[in-house]
This record gives structure tokens, sequence and C-alpha cells, in this order.
């Protein structure tokens, strides 16, 4: 059973994922060019200019789309508050959001599926 896309004109749930994951990306290579290899220039800025603009986007971008109910509030207070410390938290919750969506079965609680193994009983 497939599951119903998740959009309001441009704001679709894969996108806002794949540009987390992007996003991620970026920032990794830009710890390995400040840390490893000695800070190297324009490299450097290039990359914490990308990430502070992608991750002003993205914040803009998941507190709309929480509004608009295409992603869960806690995954847009990750991106927002969590991703300018590191956009990893962002990219972990789309993708615990799109397993729970993908899934319904194994997003009930514990206690969800005891009741329902009770009712078959």
């Amino acid at each position: 059973m497939s599951t119903p896309e998740r959009s309001v004109g441009p704001l679709r749930f894969k996108r806002l994922k794949w540009v987390s994951f992007t996003h991620s990306c970026i920032y990794t290579a830009l710890l390995i060019c400040a840390f490893a290899i000695g800070k190297p220039q324009p490299f450097t800025f290039v990359l914490g200019l990308s990430h502070g603009l992608l991750w002003i986007f993205m914040s803009l971008a998941c507190i709309a789309a929480a509004r608009l109910r295409i992603v869960s509030l806690r995954l847009a207070v990750a991106v927002a508050v969590l991703g300018g410390i590191g956009p990893f938290f962002g990219s972990y919750e789309f993708i615990r959001e799109d397993r729970s969506h993908a899934d319904p079965e194994s997003a009930q609680s514990p206690d969800d599926s005891e009741k329902t193994t009770v009712k078959s009983m």
C-alpha cells in the first residue's frame, strides 16, 4: 500500500527530505574543510555560506510545512532549532517520520500493539 504524497504547492515532503540530506552533506564537507584540512579558502567560505543559507531556507520551509501539516512539529523544531548546530538532527527526523508514515503498524506504541493482540484472542 502506497502512502499519499504529502505536499502543498512547491512544499513536498520528499523534496524537503532530499534538501535536508544535501544540507547534511554540505555541512559534513564544511567540517572536514574547517578542521581536517586547514580551512582552505574560498572552499570554507562557500561551504559555510551554503550551510547558513540552507539552514535559513530549511527553517522557514519546515515551519511553513508544519503549519500545512506536511511535516510534524517535532521535525520542524529539529530543523529550525537544532539545524544551526548540525543538520543531521533534521535528516534523522525526516528518516524517522518517513518510516513511520510508510509502515503505520510499526508506528504504534507498545500499548497499542498489546491492545490489538488482546482483541484478537
